[in-house]
């Protein structure tokens, strides 16, 4: 099950991302992405994800590269598989 939860300020939009994320809900992530404003920063808190998919993993690495978002709390596997798609 996946639950995002959106807040905002004038800085930023912050999506907290709990459960898990996988090919069957990711579009409900980017849907999220689509409604913030390409103006407004958005931070993805994974302090709550439980389960990624490596499809997820590659989908987050590049919105990151493409400074579309900003991820905060990311468990430390996520990024250990985001820099091995690096390679």
């Amino acid at each position: 099950m996946l639950k995002i939860q959106r807040t905002s300020d004038r800085a930023a939009d912050v999506l907290r991302v709990s459960g898990q994320l996988d090919a069957a809900n990711v579009s409900e992530l980017c849907d999220a992405l689509d409604a913030t404003p390409a103006s407004i920063a958005v931070v993805l808190d994974l302090a709550d994800l439980v389960l990624a998919d490596r499809e997820v993993v590659r989908l987050l690495r590049e919105f990151e590269i493409r400074e579309r978002i900003v991820i905060r709390n990311c468990p430390a596997y996520i990024r250990t598989w985001m820099k091995g798609e690096d390679r």
